[in-house]
């Protein structure tokens, strides 16, 4: 195949990673929020592709957690189940116990004037969805402080569905969110600044609790999901 060969797959991957990135900022920015459908041909004429990077963006998306997929329904934007919300916060909690230990033994000044830095632009955040990138970001800012490539690597894993999770948060429920983030953190960056790891530590699962309590009340008055369709297809499947 020569060096055409390599070169158009090498395209393909690019053009998938920019549809990629243009419907994760759709979802982040609430234009699609959990449950929403993803149709390939509606995305595809929306941003002028074809089918088949818009095919490859929704399987990376899929891997990040953003969206989930049935052969009899498409994709949708993930609705997290109670079973989701109380795995993203237990393991988001072991993350954050390393890594504030790890910001208190031996990040530098400058590590911990950039987490105040990402504390303090929540200040000014116009409405909740900004807010919740703005505290994506000052998380972002206490992991690199970390220094440690593996806990990076960890949080990038679960980053996407963090931000999710915070999404539905606010959708659920925004009261008070605006208000009291830029503080919950400037709280959390002042132990941070004192070395104070047992005072952070306690700080942050505090911050975690609240938003845990609202999306595991919501997620238990959910109804449960139809499984008819999804038995019914399965019984097609195997008599295929």
């Amino acid at each position: 195949m020569g060096e055409q060969g390599r070169v158009a797959p090498a395209r393909r991957r690019g053009l998938a990673d920019e549809v990629a990135d243009r419907v994760r900022e759709a979802i982040y920015s609430g234009a699609y929020p959990p449950g929403a459908q993803l149709r390939e041909v509606e995305l595809s004429s929306a941003l002028e592709v074809s089918r088949g990077p818009v095919r490859e963006a929704l399987l990376r998306l899929e891997r990040e957690g953003l969206v989930r997929s049935a052969w009899h329904r498409g994709a949708t934007v993930t609705t997290l189940s109670r079973q989701d919300v109380a795995e993203l916060d237990s393991l988001r909690g072991a993350l954050e116990r390393l890594a504030v230990q790890q910001v208190c033994a031996q990040a530098s000044d400058e590590d911990i004037a950039a987490i105040e830095q990402a504390a303090e632009r929540m200040a000014d955040a116009p409405d909740e969805h900004a807010m919740v990138r703005r505290d994506i970001a000052f998380h972002d800012a206490v992991y690199a402080a970390a220094a440690h490539g593996r806990l990076q690597e960890a949080w990038q894993a679960i980053r996407s569905q963090v931000h999710l999770f915070l999404l539905t948060r606010i959708r659920v429920s925004a009261e008070g969110y605006l208000a009291h983030m830029p503080g919950e953190h400037r709280e959390l960056a002042t132990a941070l600044r004192a070395r104070d790891a047992e005072r952070a530590m306690a700080l942050f699962a505090t911050h975690r609790r609240h938003a845990f309590e609202i999306l595991a009340e919501a997620a238990d008055a959910a109804p449960e999901p139809d499984t008819t369709a999804d038995r019914t297809d399965a019984a097609h499947a195997d008599t295929a």
